[in-house]
């Protein structure tokens, strides 16, 4: 049981990273410090945000329109810390 829950923090920080960088790249992006042309650039963007996408995708069907403001990594992000820290407190 202890290797699964281990296994299972594994993936929860791995997919926290991911959505950092995502968040750190659209920052680069917007602001021109990186760019989109560029192949490198263009791949490791598409291909996070067409992993992030159907998370992403299903909480902003909840969320209220705030313009360009997006808060669906924000809640993914929380959703993963409350389960890291329901999962080392030992309430499962």
């Amino acid at each position: 049981m202890t290797a699964l829950l281990e296994t299972f923090l594994l993936i929860l920080r791995i997919a926290q990273w991911i959505i950092l960088i995502h968040i750190i790249m659209s920052w680069l992006i917007n602001f021109q410090v990186l760019n989109l042309r560029q192949p490198l650039v263009a791949q490791i963007w598409y291909g996070i945000s067409r992993l992030l996408d159907p998370i992403y995708s299903r909480i902003r069907a909840f969320l209220p329109n705030l313009g360009g403001i997006d808060l669906a990594p924000l809640i993914v992000l929380i959703v993963i810390f409350f389960l890291q820290r329901l999962i080392l407190t030992g309430g499962m």
